[in-house]
């Protein structure tokens, strides 16, 4: 029995387990649960960023945080989460894009007809609280769920995924309209990351359009070469960000929505704020057509003008 299924085994034996646990016992548990390696590939139940940034990726009865490191228990950093029988976290997401102060930057946590409000990884007063009181129209025993601010869907959204059915719920008017995407696949998680969408099934990932759920490109992909840092695993840009005082920046750019753009070489770099942190891709990924890098670039009336001298 490989070390994943053990773990989910005694994940679910401490759900379905009868009776109020014996003082300690919960404790004596956690430390017998095996700790599963994301590099074997790993099925996750939720991903989200927290208020810093830092993104976190649910397993069972485990969490990983940021890209790289060991898995812990996940009711060291969410301790409430555990309250409810062990039950793994169903979904998960992050409210930035809000006028609401009430609830920007809380991080929202789905457990079977539950959901969590957390702040600083603190529990909010009054939660948990049943999902219909919070979300009104979205079902429990939920797949996934992500924010989509308004420009990248039509308002200030959350996507809630349940098989192939999506429940776009507006945060400002509290309507609900439902879509079937049967194309696909079932996400187990979401995740939104530079205006992206990247739908996790599997140990793999799908970008999806969250409008029309419309797939471009070639998928799914390997998580191990795009989301984690692991041996024999990662694609070409996959690297890490060398110090500035090493390399040379053949142009900078900053556009009208405050996004900055650095160019190295076939590479480039987008910076929305610090919380998104730096990371590499190919140029050809956002303008095909700058097969040999660029030589300068400008930002004028919502544009970008890049400049490539051919010899």
């Amino acid at each position: 029995m490989d070390l994943l299924t053990k773990t989910l085994f005694l994940c679910l034996a401490l759900a379905l387990a009868n009776g109020a646990p014996a003082p300690g016992a919960d404790e004596e548990a956690d430390a017998h649960v095996a700790v599963p390696d994301r590099c074997e590939g790993i099925e996750f139940d939720a991903i989200t960023p927290d208020e810093k940034g830092t993104t976190f990726f649910f397993k069972g009865c485990h969490v990983w945080k940021g890209f790289h490191g060991p898995a812990q228990l996940s009711n060291e950093v969410f301790k409430e989460l555990s309250g409810i029988n062990h039950s793994h976290v169903d979904a998960a997401f992050r409210m930035h894009n809000t006028e609401n102060t009430d609830v920007h930057d809380h991080i929202f946590f789905f457990q079977g007809d539950k959901v969590f409000s957390y702040y600083n990884h603190t529990l909010e007063d009054g939660y948990p609280k049943q999902i219909q009181e919070q979300f009104p129209g979205i079902p429990s025993h939920l797949d996934a769920a992500v924010e989509c601010p308004r420009g990248e869907c039509t308002a200030d959204s959350v996507l809630f995924f349940k098989g192939h059915d999506v429940h776009v719920y507006d945060i400002s008017t509290k309507q609900v309209k439902t879509k079937n995407w049967p194309h696909l696949p079932v996400c187990t998680s979401v995740l939104r990351w530079l205006e992206h969408y990247y739908c996790f099934h599997g140990h793999n990932f799908t970008r999806f359009n969250p409008v029309s759920g419309v797939v471009n490109g070639t998928y799914p992909k390997d998580a191990r070469n795009y989301f984690m840092k692991c041996p024999n695993f990662g694609h070409g840009s996959h690297s890490m960000v060398p110090k500035c005082s090493d390399i040379k920046i053949d142009a900078i750019t900053t556009d009208d929505a405050g996004k900055t753009y650095l160019f190295r070489g076939p590479m480039y770099m987008r910076l929305d704020t610090h919380r998104d942190g730096l990371h590499p891709f190919q140029i050809t990924r956002t303008w095909k057509e700058l097969t040999n890098g660029v030589d300068a670039v400008f930002s004028f009336m919502d544009k970008i003008y890049m400049i490539k001298v051919e010899l």
